[in-house]
């Protein structure tokens, strides 16, 4: 099993950015909603290491209003997993591409199937937020054996007994998840972000990116006291749902670029 601690492209190019002294920055945006090809090639060249890209999913159990909304919208607007995944080639980003979805998705078509699916549409890494980490090894296993890095979760409840193990196991980034609940702004950084930020960075030195509540510039750079990097979701989303499509994205992206890179 040692295929899956490899790094692949996606960890080392957040390495070699973090290793030069960049806090990391990846954005979400929503598959298969009106406009998100150009969001993705607009919120990288605006500074975004790296890209995550929803692929909507009908029971989205860790994805807030926000981010729900958009996932229904593109459902209805006619978006599958096949549809998304085959306009990920013709990106023009530079940077790695991650999916995140639901488990329902890779078990369905099997592991194997889906993960090769992955490989062959450009995409470098996956988050499946409802497979717990003491299920994954199948997953991983197949994932790993096409080059497909999967980034687990570490939760504020996440004891530690198993948070070094799950660390270990996370290929891409450590996903430390800021707070309990669904995605969403917040009002204040959670405490609850540095700490499990601090706890994943005490025991690897994989890439360890924030994600869940980091609403503002200035949340980012609160998290990045600690973390290497955030990730950005409903903020993003929210633009686009707003009508302000691509160039919204990417003057928000650019926010956030400079407020890290100001530190």
């Amino acid at each position: 099993m040692n295929s899956e601690l490899a790094p692949g492209r996606m960890e080392g190019f957040l390495r070699s950015r973090r290793d030069a002294g960049s806090k990391l920055l990846v954005a979400y945006i929503t598959g298969g909603f009106e406009g998100w090809e150009a969001a993705v090639e607009t919120a990288a060249a605006a500074g975004a290491d790296a890209i995550e890209i929803g692929i909507p999913f009908s029971d989205p159990v860790m994805d807030g209003p926000v981010i729900q909304e958009a996932s229904q919208r593109a459902l209805e607007g006619g978006a599958t997993p096949a549809s998304v995944l085959a306009t990920v080639p013709n990106l023009d980003t530079g940077v790695p591409h991650a999916v995140m979805t639901y488990y329902n998705l890779a078990h369905h078509p099997g592991h194997d199937r889906f993960a090769a699916t992955l490989a062959s549409s450009g995409i470098d890494a996956a988050i499946l937020p409802d497979l717990p980490f003491v299920e994954s090894g199948p997953w991983r296993h197949a994932a790993a054996n096409v080059g497909i890095e999967t980034i687990m979760l570490a939760a504020p409840t996440t004891p530690d007994a198993r948070l070094g193990e799950l660390c270990e196991a996370s290929s891409g980034f450590v996903y430390a998840v800021g707070l309990l609940g669904v995605t969403g702004e917040r009002a204040q950084l959670a405490s609850t972000a540095t700490e499990i930020a601090a706890r994943c960075k005490g025991v690897t030195d994989k890439p360890v990116l924030t994600g869940v509540g980091i609403g503002s510039p200035e949340h980012a750079v609160e998290a990045c006291e600690v973390a290497d990097g955030v990730i950005i979701g409903s903020a993003v989303v929210r633009r686009l749902l707003s009508g302000d499509g691509a160039d919204g994205v990417g003057e928000l992206i650019a926010s956030f670029r400079d407020a890290l890179d100001a530190g």
